[in-house]
């Protein structure tokens, strides 16, 4: 499931605008610019909804800083400061989109749709592609080469994942919190069960070594050389 991050002060506002989201990933709300920073540095989301006018930090500063860091999660601004410098300035600071208040449900929804295809790298037919490797997000399939990988559950949503974020080191956390979530009863052991499963399924195609384990940091999707494309 997509993870978004919902930057909004005003919880009434927040409140709406998550149930809009709800409907295409799962929302993170904070309601100030320095908790906004915090789970931003913290955990990999697929998205961030970023109000311009916040406490403790502004959205500016925000988003600064998350680009100083060499954090380049898609950000749609959303605020009611629509003149043309503030705009300009937005797109400077980092921003990948911007939105005035108010805003229609239809247009929200589409905006972040299209900012969430194009980080991904998916296709107008919702797939995601390295090589030859082509994994199906709407059928959950996964095919090299033409022959299927049989991958079930959460072995695809980990490969997914992995993929997703291509050439970023994921901790085992991340992973823990993506896809099986901050409630699940099971352990952070799970994690390293499903990566062996994976790995398995991977290995008669030879995309297992694809997949680096960083000791007691966590792991690494990086294509072969020439693969990646």
């Amino acid at each position: 499931m997509l993870k978004i991050l919902l930057v909004e002060d005003d919880e009434v506002l927040s409140d709406s605008i998550q149930e809009i989201l709800a409907e295409i990933g799962e929302v993170e709300q904070v309601y100030d610019g320095e908790e906004a920073l915090y789970e931003g540095e913290r955990e990999v989301y697929d998205l961030i909804v970023l109000d311009l006018m916040l406490p403790s930090l502004s959205g500016e500063e925000v988003l600064t800083q998350l680009r100083e860091k060499k954090i380049y999660t898609p950000v749609l601004i959303l605020t009611a400061k629509d003149g043309l410098e503030d705009k300009v300035n937005g797109f400077k600071n980092g921003g990948d989109d911007y939105l005035t208040k108010p805003f229609h449900r239809e247009e929200l929804l589409m905006r972040v749709q299209a900012l969430i295809r194009r980080s991904l790298g998916l296709n107008p037919k919702n797939e995601l592609t390295i090589g030859e490797l082509c994994i199906e997000i709407d059928n959950r399939q996964v095919h090299y080469k033409d022959q299927e990988i049989q991958l079930q559950g959460k072995e695809f949503d980990l490969l997914l994942y992995l993929v997703q974020n291509k050439g970023r080191i994921i901790t085992k956390d991340q992973l823990f919190d993506r896809i099986w979530g901050f409630q699940s009863d099971t352990t952070l052991t799970v994690v390293e069960v499903y990566m062996s499963n994976l790995r398995k399924h991977l290995k008669p195609f030879e995309l297992d070594k694809w997949i680096k384990t960083l000791r007691n940091v966590g792991y690494l999707f990086q294509p072969e050389e020439g693969q990646d494309a």
